[in-house]
């Protein structure tokens, strides 16, 4: 599984890249407007931070301010990836972007139909949200299956990348489930690392290292 950070943050995303665990970054306009920074700067900074994918959204909900925008992003970096919203226009403007060779995010999935219908339109990722659909009720993992059995049926080469994870056990169901990408926000990426029973046995050996009084150094 490929892990993406889902921040527009740079100094965060300096220091998780620096872990060499991260893949990529998604961005969307709530967190560039957390940023206080000029979008196109952020985005510019972070492609020369992660080599890997940066989606960068549009704004724009009609077909021809998204492409309009999206020739704007493309020329910011080679590994930037256009983020649309699952919408008529939005399918409509990846379908033209990822015939162009363009790598496409389809953004704001809830279920497997329009998951469907991203693949279709040539999505290189379709983000559905997992935790805004467990906030209404709804079972976010259970999309996600649904849309891996999809997807699988038909050899769709487009990947599931999925978003609004709130906790780590929603990485770990992913996983699980085969999905090929999960964007995290940063103290769910570091969340990962911990483990009560890690600290303790580290504890205890540093605690028998120091009655040796030994140095390794």
């Amino acid at each position: 599984m490929k892990f993406f950070v889902d921040t527009a943050d740079t100094a965060e995303i300096k220091s998780l890249a620096s872990s060499g665990l991260l893949d990529g970054v998604t961005t969307n306009p709530s967190l560039i407007a957390k940023s206080g920074k000029k979008f196109v700067n952020v985005i510019a900074e972070i492609c020369e931070i992660v080599p890997g994918p940066v989606s960068a959204e549009v704004a724009a909900t009609d077909f021809d301010g998204m492409m309009a925008e999206a020739r704007v992003l493309r020329r910011i970096a080679k590994n930037v990836t256009i983020k649309v919203p699952l919408t008529v226009d939005g399918l409509r403007a990846c379908k033209t972007l990822s015939d162009d060779g363009t790598a496409v995010n389809v953004t704001l999935c809830f279920s497997p139909a329009q998951a469907l219908l991203a693949a279709k339109a040539g999505a290189s990722f379709v983000s559905p949200f997992v935790g805004r659909l467990d906030d209404i009720g709804q079972d976010g993992m259970g999309l996600i299956a649904e849309i891996m059995e999809i997807y699988q049926n038909y050899s769709f080469r487009t990947e599931v990348l999925v978003a609004s994870v709130r906790h780590t056990m929603h990485v770990i169901q992913a996983a699980k489930l085969g999905a090929h990408v999960a964007t995290l926000p940063p103290d769910v990426l570091r969340a990962l690392f911990n483990h009560p029973l890690t600290d303790k046995g580290l504890a205890a050996f540093l605690a028998d290292w120091a009655k040796t009084g030994q140095s390794i150094v």
